[in-house]
């Protein structure tokens, strides 16, 4: 491969050029009139502008993409995450034009988008799956009966869903009729399918994802496993490897498991398999992701594996040359979703001019984004203005080194998560590894939040007033020589 599009934008398309540039493979940028300054955009040896702002002008053409590829002579079309990444459809035009698609085949794609059709795919590999319904629900009455079988709590999702979207908990059978309407219109909304589907609700899971790689040549490997319990509004925030509550032998079976279900859609490439763990350490098969994830680089720094590196490899036909057996856990990885969301006003979104924009450096720093100082946040795309990954021995470390570089990152021109993940960090439950997806239910308010900021301001101002103090004191010791 010679030459590759990414369609996409933002820190994953500077992600996935860094990369190839190491490779000696050039790299072509698409961009919206919006982001036709945007550092990804410069980054790339070319760039097109594909359309207007809204992603649905823009980053969602697949045609206007495959089109201006096959112009640029590109050899294959990365899709990094969102956007295109798990349309199946346009995986399968890639394919039909004669170009790479870096990511599985169409077929896994649409067997893994849909919940059902991937319950249905997993279900002869004996995976431990959710109790409940596997099929589309519509009536309300046959929804109580489930409901009744499997005991409340139960939750509605949607089958094509994503996100938190078109989900809801239902404690009690007489809230079921409302509840399954609204989650209906929710699915039908944002995925244009309304199919919804019946589950036993887990009260205090763990949420854990393990990244798997597969060749054409029949190997399929895990590179163990990801924490990403904290979350806000069914959406991850912070995500860590590994995780504080896998034993190692629990991590092999839940290895195992995970390549079993990308043997079930006869996976290629980079994808994710999702669990959720239960307060007995008993898993069950959530989905699969079938793209990179968000949190990759957690796995990168503990596994020591480029994975773009590996999804272009496998991509171009090349077989794997890493041995299961060869893969080995060294030290803690922790991310944070630098968001543009207030934290302070129920994480909404907080776009604006980005006046001040400066990241933190040091040993076991990284930082993965798209942004810099002096730009607007542009208010249609995803609000994630960075990932923020720390690294050390023990998680420990990676904590306090996480913490180091909160303080460090300085933004103004936007609110942002960086106040709620140093919350997040100092907090016992999360230093302790006692803790689940109801973290910020649980734990976090937007008054603790501000009181902890008010506090912070307190002790500055306190320690800049000492060493004033101090200051005056050395200009009025007399000279005595």
């Amino acid at each position: 491969m010679k030459k590759i599009l990414i369609a996409n934008r933002g820190e994953i398309a500077i992600r996935v050029m860094k990369t190839a540039k190491k490779m000696g493979i050039k790299t072509v940028a698409v961009y919206s009139e919006v982001d036709r300054n945007a550092p990804h955009v410069r980054f790339a040896d070319e760039s097109v502008c594909i359309g207007e702002a809204p992603s649905n002008k823009s980053y969602l053409l697949g045609g206007k993409i495959i089109e201006e590829a096959k112009k640029l002579n590109v050899d294959g079309i990365h899709p990094g995450y969102g956007f295109l990444s798990e349309n199946a459809s346009f995986a399968e035009e890639v394919e039909k034009s004669g170009l790479i698609f870096i990511g599985p085949k169409s077929k896994s794609i649409q067997m893994m988008g849909d919940k059902l059709a991937a319950k249905e795919a997993v279900k002869n590999y004996n995976i431990p799956m959710v109790p409940g319904i596997d099929k589309a629900v519509t009536d309300p009455i046959e929804a109580s009966k489930i409901a009744r079988q499997i005991g409340f709590p139960i939750l509605i999702k949607a089958a094509a869903g994503g996100g938190g979207k078109g989900m809801r908990i239902v404690e009690k059978e007489a809230a079921i009729e409302e509840q399954m309407a609204r989650a209906i219109s929710e699915a039908t909304s944002a995925f244009g399918n309304g199919a919804v589907f019946i589950e036993k609700y887990i009260t205090s899971p763990r949420h854990i994802e393990i990244q798997v790689l597969a060749d054409s040549h029949g190997t399929i490997l895990h590179f163990f496993e990801r924490e990403c319990s904290i979350q806000r509004r069914h959406q991850k925030v912070i995500e860590e490897a590994p995780s504080s509550i896998l034993s190692p032998e629990l991590r092999e079976e839940m290895g195992k498991a995970a390549i079993l279900v990308a043997k079930s859609c006869d996976y290629l490439g980079a994808g994710t398999v999702e669990f959720l763990i239960d307060k007995e350490l008993k898993f069950y098969f959530l989905e699969m992701n079938t793209r990179l994830q968000v949190e990759h680089p957690v796995t990168e720094l503990i596994s020591g594996v480029d994975l773009v590196e590996q999804q272009i490899r496998i991509a171009c036909g090349e077989a794997l040359q890493i041995k299961q057996k060869d893969l080995k856990i060294n030290g803690h990885a922790l991310e944070l979703r630098v968001y543009a969301e207030d934290p302070l006003n129920n994480f909404l979104p907080s776009v604006g001019n980005l006046s001040t924009y400066k990241i933190p450096v040091g040993k076991g720093i990284r930082v993965d984004d798209g942004f810099e100082e002096g730009m607007d946040i542009p208010i249609y795309y995803d609000p994630m203005l960075s990932k923020l990954i720390t690294y050390g021995k023990t998680r420990i470390e990676a904590i306090q080194i996480m913490i180091e570089a909160i303080n460090d990152y300085k933004i103004s021109g936007a609110m942002t998560t960086l106040p709620f993940g140093k919350f997040v960090c100092e907090h016992e439950a999360f230093r302790s590894g006692n803790f689940d997806t109801h973290f910020v239910k649980n734990y976090y308010s937007a008054e603790k939040l501000k009181h902890e900021i008010e506090e912070e301001a307190k002790l500055a101002a306190l320690i800049g007033l000492n060493i004033y103090l101090e200051e005056q004191k050395q200009l009025k010791i007399p000279n005595t020589n």
